[in-house]
């Protein structure tokens, strides 16, 4: 590894510094939550609350939180970045040396753009600098697979085949959709058979063995399961079947947010030069298919799914935008490797890369001043406030989805849905949480993190209902959420600090 190489790597790890100065964000609290709770039963995979995850991502929130507190994860995502970079750093020496660099100098000079790109790419403020979850973790997987890959197809080597499936597979641990690992290897083997790179023996040993290291999360999660007492088809809906379900609910229901978030995804898509990159690559598509077609295939391949799954998600959430990075990663290796040989076209991607860096660079600065200039997180404000005001017992249901303001709240929520979508899917009616409201032990808080009427094909009325007859309003927090407490004698409130800066993990 060069010089440059390790530089953006420390600046990788340097560029999560906001991850030290915002508390959880709503996944990171949900995942917390589960881990904490982690009480796996036949038809429930993690037991008193609901997530549509893995379990090996929620493995390592709780190894995380039970190694370092509750912000252990954001370091793990830190040293993730750190990886990633000389992953792609590694993948670009094999993708410039299949290309016919052969000069070393070249090859190290082209690595160190890379890195110094792929730094920028998952440092950029304008996706997520502060959480660390699935798509974080996954990436680096992802991209350590496709290195792995691409030197077991010149070395032979089942060794590298082998490692190569098992990070593939891990990463879709991480998340479910982070599948990039598998489809830039396959991809690559089965094309280097073809073009008969390699002889089909030899394309089959190394098929095996990536068969064999992708089986290896995949045995270990079914035992653990089977183990716990947990039903397959319980594991089975959680993990791969609840997709489709939850994308029927997101097809068909009100989808106002999400439509909201489409056009800001988009401008951060090419904001972050990400676009870019894209267009040069499909422009240049003809050129780097003639020159050297197989690993090409298998780049477009990888990066046209991950869009693909970006576009057809639905949600269309920011960090989205980090699971395409592998992807970008070795196309820019293939432009880059393809401009040294020919050196008409060899300002155009750095231009590119320049693009990227300076996207990078000026989203952080203007993070940092928003920072600087004072921001109030109402959510953590809001739990904290109620668990000033609770008593022990207390129990706090979030209506809408904000795990933080739970987390904040240090109290357990009596429905099993700490998530909007899970709740909409599985709870289409809101008959389990009409009947947690209406049981003989109600939760004593109720937060309306989200309009009851958001969703207008939910049973809300009854809900509504519960409120009016059970429920005394108490205030609403920062205008933003409406909190409520079980009727009492007593005179209850609740002060919400709304104007109190957030400074950092330690000093709240």
């Amino acid at each position: 590894m060069g010089r440059m190489v390790w530089v953006a790597a420390a600046v990788a790890f340097v560029a999560r510094f906001p991850s030290l100065l915002w508390p959880l964000r709503p996944d990171e609290a949900g995942f917390l939550l589960v881990a904490r709770t982690w009480h796996p039963e036949p038809d429930s995979l993690y037991g008193h609350y609901w997530v549509d995850r893995p379990p090996p991502i929620i493995w390592l929130v709780r190894a995380s939180e039970q190694f370092g507190g509750p912000y252990a994860h954001r370091l793990v995502g830190a040293v993730a970045c750190v990886l990633l970079v000389l992953a792609a750093a590694a993948a670009t020496r094999e993708v410039a040396t299949r290309a016919g660099v052969l000069d070393d100098a070249s090859v190290r000079r082209l690595a160190g753009w890379v890195a110094l790109a792929t730094a920028a790419l998952v440092g950029n403020a304008q996706i997520d600098p502060v959480a660390a979850k699935g798509e974080l973790f996954g990436i680096p997987l992802v991209l350590g697979s496709c290195w792995l890959a691409l030197r077991a197809v010149r070395r032979i080597s089942v060794t590298d085949a082998f490692v190569a499936g098992l990070l593939a597979m891990v990463a879709v641990g991480m998340k479910q959709s982070i599948v990039g690992g598998l489809v830039f290897g396959g991809v690559l083997l089965v094309g280097s058979v073809l073009a008969r790179q390699l002889d089909l023996r030899d394309g089959l040993r190394c098929a095996g063995a990536a068969l064999a290291g992708a089986a290896v999360p995949v045995v270990v999660v079914v035992a653990w399961a089977l183990a716990a007492g947990v039903h397959l088809r319980t594991l089975w809906y959680v993990v791969v079947t609840f997709r489709s379900d939850a994308s029927h609910v997101i097809a068909t229901q009100s989808a106002e947010g999400a439509t909201s978030r489409i056009s800001v995804l988009l401008a951060v898509f090419a904001g972050t030069g990400m676009l870019l990159v894209v267009a040069c690559f499909a422009v240049r598509l003809r050129g780097l298919l003639r020159h050297d077609p197989v690993p090409v295939v298998a780049i477009a391949a990888m990066l046209g799914l991950d869009l693909l799954g970006v576009a057809l998600s639905g949600s269309f959430w920011m960090p989205y935008l980090f699971v395409p990075i592998p992807g970008l990663v070795l196309a820019l290796s293939a432009l880059l490797a393809h401009d040294h040989l020919d050196r008409f076209r060899h300002r155009v991607t750095r231009a590119a890369v320049g693009l990227v860096v300076a996207s990078s660079g000026v989203a952080m600065i203007a993070w940092t001043a928003a920072w600087v200039e004072g921001r109030v997180p109402v959510e953590v404000r809001t739990g904290q406030a109620i668990h000033d005001a609770a008593r022990p017992g207390d129990r706090v249901l979030v209506y809408g989805g904000r795990a933080d303001i739970q987390w904040a709240s240090r109290a357990q929520s009596p429905y099993p849905y700490l998530w909007s979508l899970p709740m909409r899917t599985l709870d289409p009616g809101l008959t389990q949480l009409e009947d947690v409201l209406t049981g003989p032990n109600p939760p004593t808080w109720f937060v309306e993190a989200t309009y009851i009427n958001t969703w207008s094909e939910l049973g809300t009325r009854p809900i509504e209902r519960s409120l009016i007859r059970k429920y005394e309003f108490i205030r609403t927090a920062c205008d933003r959420y409406r909190i409520y407490h079980l009727n009492t004698v007593e005179p209850i409130d609740v002060d919400v600090d709304c104007t109190s800066p957030y400074r950092t993990i330690w000093g709240r």
